[in-house]
């Protein structure tokens, strides 16, 4: 079974239209099961708050990005950020240091792998990328 582990850093790419983003969708396109976090939907939001600033996105190419990420969201599994994702996260991982949020998200992707054995994470973030490497779901 082929089961992707989407970060923030690759829904980013893909919604915004970045260097990676056809790989992204590639990537859900060919996956059988898409997970994430509810910390993407979060992070996501913040980066169209701040792409809102003057100069950046208009109103209304934030709210269509918005939709296509609600409507993506629809066909994926969102974990919450539970009691043992936080005191995973709290934990040392192979690759230190490693920020708040990052920690967050390896730890749901752990959890995540607990129970899809061949889980795969993507993620353009180095941090995330060198620990999911270390931890055997890159």
């Amino acid at each position: 079974m082929t089961v992707v582990y989407l970060e923030s850093s690759a829904v980013l790419h893909w919604l915004l239209g970045q260097a990676r983003a056809a790989e992204v969708r590639r990537a859900v396109d060919r996956a059988e099961l898409v997970l994430t976090s509810t910390l993407t939907t979060t992070e996501c939001e913040r980066v169209l708050i701040r792409a809102e600033d003057p100069g950046g996105l208009k109103g209304g190419d934030a709210q269509r990005l918005r939709g296509m990420l609600e409507r993506a969201q629809a066909a994926w599994t969102r974990m919450s950020v539970s009691d043992d994702v936080l005191t995973r996260a709290a934990r040392p991982f192979p690759v230190e240091p490693v920020r708040t949020l990052d920690a967050i998200h390896l730890a749901t992707a752990l959890e995540f792998a607990a129970v899809y054995p061949d889980l795969r994470v993507l993620s353009y973030d180095r941090r995330i990328r060198g620990n999911a490497e270390a931890l055997g779901i890159l």
